[in-house]
């Protein structure tokens, strides 16, 4: 009986002091809470965050890891996808097209029959010679407001004049096309006026055998040019020139095809950099005349495969280059054509040609139609009609311009030239003249 009053007590005592230890842990628990909270507040804070943090890390990892797991299912059952290739031009819009074709679409027939004709600023204001452009240009201009204008040494004087002029005209009817032979050498229309530095000739040029001096005099030619306020310049001299051609002569670079192709590709280069439009000539290649179309006829007895051999590959190196116009000369290649029709009126030699076998895509203008090669033959209007059914973009300087416009109108109201032929002309000038309004 007294070992069980004596373990009874144990118990109790057991108890209390279990009791009295836990309020002591309590107690000392709070005392520390209390602290705590009145000076570790930022560090509960920081060891809670760390703790969310790892919590957060955990979580993401663990997502990572079944995302990498999905992947990887889906990979093993599905192909990959072939690579596509980036977009190319062919599949760009093609934003200058969508100026061009409203911007013709609201000319007049008559707008744009004047449209594919560049003259003289005389054939056009019917005076002696024009020096400066004022309300009689404004009203020619009005009345048939022509694709271009081309000038000569007899319509320069001086900077401020030229500068004016030009801009003038191009304020009144724009945008025009404001043409020069400048050539280098002796064909140096500005230069020759005294308003620039000569750069030498195309032989002498190429007498250094480095096409860079070609694109350096294309580059200086341009930006006197393009200052005076010419945006076509009627260069270079693309013709390989045999023995025996003074015609031609020193305006050539020289008898070696490789040659030429390089010059006349780096002058251009460096005459579009400017924005100045170059035009090669004289397609398909008068580099073996010994007669000067001015004259009269001309013909020539080269074969497609001799034109090929040793003219072609020069304007095949311009059009890689990018030249923005072709001239073609009124050279007769019955060997090619089948006939003595003039190259400039032949959808042979310009079509089938220059178009087709080329691929030129540019603007293609007649050599100036007031040659006797040509008034000698055919009326302007005819030679005008003929030009354009053969695939000529533009008609330079026909001998009586108001008489080649009315045959072409007239040919547009007959049917003999489709209103789609002409907007297929325009189409290209367009593209030029308005490029910048993209760039």
């Amino acid at each position: 009986m007294a070992n069980n009053s004596e373990d009874m007590e144990r118990k109790i005592y057991r108890h209390k002091r279990r009791v009295r230890n836990q309020a002591i842990a309590y107690i000392v628990l709070v005392l520390i809470l209390v602290g705590l909270v009145t000076g570790g507040v930022i560090g509960i804070r920081k060891v809670m965050q760390i703790i969310n943090d790892k919590r957060q890390a955990e979580e993401l990892q663990k997502q990572l890891e079944e995302l990498s797991e999905t992947e990887d299912d889906q990979a093993a059952v599905e192909p990959p996808m072939e690579e596509t290739e980036p977009l190319g031009p062919e599949n760009d819009v093609d934003w200058l097209e969508e100026i061009v074709t409203p911007y013709i679409a609201e000319m007049t027939i008559e707008s744009k029959v004047a449209g594919l004709f560049m003259i003289r600023p005389e054939k056009l204001t019917d005076t002696a010679t024009v020096i400066r452009a004022g309300d009689t240009t404004r009203e020619k201009l009005n009345a048939f407001p022509v694709g271009g204008l081309i000038y000569f040494s007899q319509n320069i004087q001086d900077e401020a004049q030229l500068t004016e002029m030009l801009q003038n005209t191009q304020g009144f009817k724009g945008p025009m096309f404001l043409a020069v032979d400048e050539e280098g050498g002796i064909v140096s229309r500005v230069a020759e006026s005294g308003l620039a530095e000569n750069v030498g000739s195309a032989a002498e040029i190429a007498a250094s055998g480095d096409a860079q001096r070609a694109r350096d005099a294309g580059t200086a030619i341009g930006g006197y040019l393009s200052k005076y306020g010419f945006n076509v310049d009627f260069a270079p001299v693309a013709d390989v020139i045999e023995e025996g051609n003074a015609f031609i002569g020193e305006r050539s670079f020289g008898s070696d095809t490789n040659q030429t192709a390089s010059m006349a590709a780096a002058f251009v280069e460096g005459l579009q950099s400017n924005k100045v439009s170059a035009c090669m000539k004289h397609f398909p290649g008068i580099g073996d005349t010994t007669e000067d179309m001015h004259d009269g006829k001309v013909i020539s007895e080269k074969t497609i495969e001799s034109f090929m051999e040793k003219d072609f590959p020069v304007y095949q190196a311009g059009i890689a280059a990018g030249t923005d116009f072709i001239m073609v000369s009124h050279l007769s290649v019955p060997n090619v054509t089948g006939d003595d029709t003039p190259a400039s009126l032949s959808e042979k030699m310009i079509t089938e040609i220059l178009r087709g076998q080329l691929g030129y895509q540019g603007i293609v203008i007649t050599d100036a139609m007031d040659m006797k090669a040509i008034t000698d033959f055919y009326e302007p209007g005819e030679a005008a009609v003929r030009a354009i059914l053969a695939g000529a973009d533009m008609i330079l300087m026909p001998d009586d311009f108001e008489a080649a416009y009315n045959g072409v109108l007239e040919a547009v109201n007959n049917g003999t030239l489709s209103q789609a032929r002409i907007d297929e002309s325009l189409q290209r000038i367009f593209r030029v003249k308005l490029r910048d309004r993209v760039q």
